[in-house]
């Protein structure tokens, strides 16, 4: 048995001040609790939501605090997400930080939220990071895990748990709980999804075992999830198959057939092409529903029109998941 203690923290997010004070009180009442933890994560973008104007250079005031944190109580800290700025772009970025206080990687987000979480530049790396004596882990962040290709990546360079950061604040966080389920099970790695609270997320944060088990899903309010996982169990899931059966990854790796959608210079994938492009739904449907002319004109005609006011428009949706 190798164990190793993890511990979710599902917190109110407010995106009307920063949120690290409240994330360092967490902190200290988590440990004074539940000295034997040894690795602490938070959801995405808890610091200070998620408005791109708070974003700072790697290394800057808010991951020196969180480094600070890691220090105090000697544990890995994954402080969910940051906006972090290099020149004229911002990333969504997850600092990973050591025992020591030391960030021992960063993991950019590939996946943004288009078209809502504009302005954000997706990150190109995949990341894994080893806990010495232990085993190696995977980060993705919230809108990621919608493509499986990424946590497929990160197993086949060896993750054994993938750290999850989420900020789903809408309707369809039960999709995603059957997601983060299916992530873990085809993978055969343990996969924590941890959301937050309030302005910032629905909550019903989730952490799924190797064999597909549920191990505990939280409810819609403030959680401190603490598992201890281990990884040994991981590897007999991965040497015999998923509760003795399916070996996943093996027939992956045996695969009699490359996929050629993930070609671009093919042809394979002209139906995608027909989708039209990757922006927010307007009002109005072609499937007959009446609707006045304006409206089905959409908001761009609106725009056009003389007599169109700033009232006019539709405020800016609040985006969802990070």
């Amino acid at each position: 048995m190798i164990p190793f203690a993890i511990a979710g923290v599902q917190m109110n997010i407010s995106t009307a001040h920063e949120n690290i004070t409240a994330m360092g009180r967490k902190l200290d009442v988590l440990m004074s609790r539940f000295p034997w933890v040894q690795m602490v994560m938070f959801s995405e973008l808890a610091a200070y939501g998620p408005s791109p104007y708070h974003a700072e250079p790697a290394g800057g005031h808010a991951e020196q605090i969180f480094c600070q944190m890691a220090r105090k109580h000697g544990v890995w800290l994954l402080p969910g997400s940051l906006f972090e700025r290099v020149g004229d772009d911002i990333y969504n970025t997850t600092p990973v930080i050591d025992p020591s206080g030391h960030v021992v990687t960063r993991y950019r987000k590939m996946f943004p939220f288009q078209p809502y979480e504009t302005g954000i530049k997706p990150g190109e790396e995949f990341c894994v990071f080893d806990v010495p004596e232990i085993g190696r882990f995977g980060v993705s962040i919230c809108y990621d895990m919608w493509f499986p290709e990424t946590t497929r990546t990160l197993v086949a360079m060896g993750a054994e748990c993938i750290l999850h950061p989420t900020m789903t604040d809408t309707i369809d966080r039960d999709v995603e709980l059957p997601l983060a389920r299916a992530n873990a099970t085809i993978n055969q790695c343990y996969f924590f999804d941890i959301n937050g609270v309030g302005d910032c997320g629905t909550g019903r944060s989730i952490v799924v075992g190797p064999s597909g088990y549920v191990i505990h899903e939280a409810g819609g309010g403030e959680e401190t999830i603490p598992v201890e996982i281990d990884l040994s169990r991981v590897r007999r899931e991965r040497e015999v198959g998923i509760r003795g059966l399916g070996q996943t990854l093996k027939s992956f790796r045996d695969r009699p057939v490359e996929f050629p959608v993930y070609q671009r210079n093919t042809e394979i994938d002209s139906y995608l092409n027909s989708l039209g492009p990757l922006i927010k739904p307007s009002r109005g449907s072609r499937a007959g529903v009446a609707l006045p002319s304006e409206a089905i004109a959409g908001p761009d005609k609106a725009a056009d029109d003389d007599d169109a006011t700033s009232s006019d428009a539709a405020p800016p949706a609040h985006p969802h998941g990070y």
